[in-house]
This record gives structure tokens, sequence and C-alpha cells, in this order.
């Protein structure tokens, strides 16, 4: 396993491997048997970044969400783990009833949510610290300034390390950070985008698109991740939720001409180099230039086995310009 650095602080700063599991699925659509197995096997091949929500997954039962930080919490106490594996959870896009969802009945981002929500995951994770904690999404309601205070007393009282920000307007991003910044108090240093090889149409709302569109990692957002050094991209869904060997699964923003001429690009660097086409996604953002940890979500041991085989394949610069340039 190869690991980077995340966060700035010495005292909140985390060495991460460079492929998160995700746990969205976790105690829900993926059994507890299944889920252990492969927590197991993430760690055992020197895996410690752990990505979870305190909403995940509510879609499943109708209900609020909590499962996979409950299953996270059953796997730490079984197992004895303690701070060396890094849980990052997510606040603010939880229902707050059974049967609604985040588009109409969020939680929010009070610095009220903020404190009980966080303690909750901290409960169900069974950790007296969050070593990760993001905004899930936008809240329009609360000004940025009270978000901004209440995860920065968090982080005061210590119980909570890094902040993260998922899904949100670049130049939000950029405000609450500047807000942060001018009271001295910490800021986001971890951005959660939906990110892969292949782009999403730009051309036409985002609304159109209720699948994920919006938390895409555009130009503005790379290009903002480019102007900040400091800041770390985790790209979720990187591998399209399997779109790239079940083509039907293709989301219908990725439908555009583009698309089959980086298909084609990754299909002929997967054969030069005897992978698989995911394994040649995940490694193009694993030694990009830009640091981008892919948060990598698996039903099966089989499955996690050839995302952790995707950590040792080195592409050539030449291999590398070709996936670039594609368009």
């Amino acid at each position: 396993m190869r690991y980077r650095t995340i966060g700035t602080d010495p005292r909140t700063r985390r060495e991460v491997s460079v492929l998160a599991l995700g746990a969205m699925l976790f105690g829900s659509v993926t059994d507890e048997k299944t889920s252990f197995a492969v927590l197991d096997r993430y760690v055992e091949a020197g895996g410690n970044f752990i990505d979870t929500s305190d909403n995940y997954a509510f879609w499943a039962d109708g209900g609020q969400g909590g499962q996979s930080e409950e299953l996270l919490g059953r796997w730490r106490r079984s197992r004895g783990v303690g701070d060396e594996i890094v849980i990052a959870t997510k606040l603010g896009a939880r229902p707050l009833a059974p049967g609604t969802s985040y588009v109409d009945n969020a939680e929010g981002l009070s610095a009220k949510v903020i404190r009980e929500s966080a303690e909750r995951s901290r409960e169900r994770l069974g950790v007296a610290k969050l070593d990760l904690l993001y905004a899930h999404i936008e809240d329009h309601e609360v000004p940025l300034q009270e978000t901004v205070e209440g995860f920065a007393e968090l982080v005061a009282e210590g119980t909570v390390g890094l902040l993260g920000v998922s899904n949100h307007a670049t130049w939000r991003v950029e405000r609450a950070r500047a807000l942060a910044a001018a009271a001295g108090l910490p800021g986001y240093e971890v951005l959660q985008y939906a990110h892969s090889h292949l782009r999403p149409r730009t051309d036409v709302p985002e609304a159109l698109f209720p699948d994920g569109s919006l938390g895409h990692a555009g130009p503005d957002l790379l290009g903002y991740l480019r102007a900040e050094p400091a800041l770390t991209l985790v790209a979720y869904s990187p591998l399209l939720k399997g779109a790239y060997t079940h083509p039907d699964r293709l989301p219908a923003d990725f439908d555009h001409p583009g698309t089959p001429a980086r298909l084609a690009v990754l299909r002929e660097v997967a054969r030069e180099t005897g992978a698989t086409v995911n394994q040649v996604v995940l490694a193009w953002q694993i030694g990009g230039e830009l640091p981008i940890v892919p948060l990598a979500g698996v039903s099966s041991v089989a499955q996690l086995e050839e995302n952790l085989a995707a950590v040792d394949l080195e592409l050539t610069a030449e291999q590398r310009a070709r996936l670039d340039a594609a368009h």
C-alpha cells in the first residue's frame, strides 16, 4: 500500500492509504458478513481510510440512515480497531424523518445540527474523535459563518480532527475557507466530489440530472485544487457504479461524443498494461498531478482485490498524456 498526507496542521493531519474504501452500503444492501470480510481484507492490505456518512443508507429501508456507521462500530469493536484506521463521515444530508430525503427534508448545517449529529456519529462509530468530518451538502438557509464556527468548535474541543466539504459549489467552498482563515479557525482541507476518467456533460443545467451531477468535480473545482496545493480531493464514484464494465449503467450526463474517445484510450492502455479498465482509471487518479484519493465502494472481496491491484499499477508518462488528452 502507498500513502499520502491529508491536512496541514501537525495536530490533526493524517497519513492515509491512496485508495479509500467506501462503506456506503455496508450494513444495509451489503450484509454484515460480507462487509466484515471486505473491511478485514482492506486493512490486511494496508488500507486505513474508510468513508461513511450519517445518512447511509436511508434509501435502503425508507429510514434515516445510520446503518453504515453502526456496522463500522460493530466491526471496530469486534476487531479491536483503534485510531490507526481513519474513518471519515459526513453530516448535513440525513433526512429529518423516515420516508423523506435530503432533497426536501435534510438536517442541514446549523451549529446545533453539527454538534448533535457529530455526537450521534461518534456514538454509532464507537469513537471519541471523528478523524475527518465533512459538510455533506449545501445548506442555503444557514449562514456560512455559523457553519464554519460550528465545525471549528468541535475541532477546538478535540472531538473532530480534519474538516471536509462535499457537493458544494466551488465559490461556497472558497468563501467558507476564507471566513475560517479570517477568524483564525480551522477550515475545510479535504474535498469530496464525484470524479472519474469519463467526464459528464457541462452544457446543460445540472438539475436535469438528479443522479449526482451537482457533485461532479468540474473544471472550476479542479482549477481550485491546482491553486490550493494543501487541499486533497477524495473522488467518489471513480468507477461510475460499474459503468466501465456495464455500459448500460452509464449515467445520462455521460452520454456525449467525448465519452467513446476516452473509453477507447482507457481500453488501449488496459491492453498495454495487462490491467483492467477499472484498474487503469484508479491508477490514473492515484498517480496524477493533483492530490486525488479515489474512494471506491465494493460489494465483494473479489471487487476489492481488483481495486487494490491498481495501487501498484504504474502508468508511463506517455500513457498518462494520452489518457489526459482524449476528448
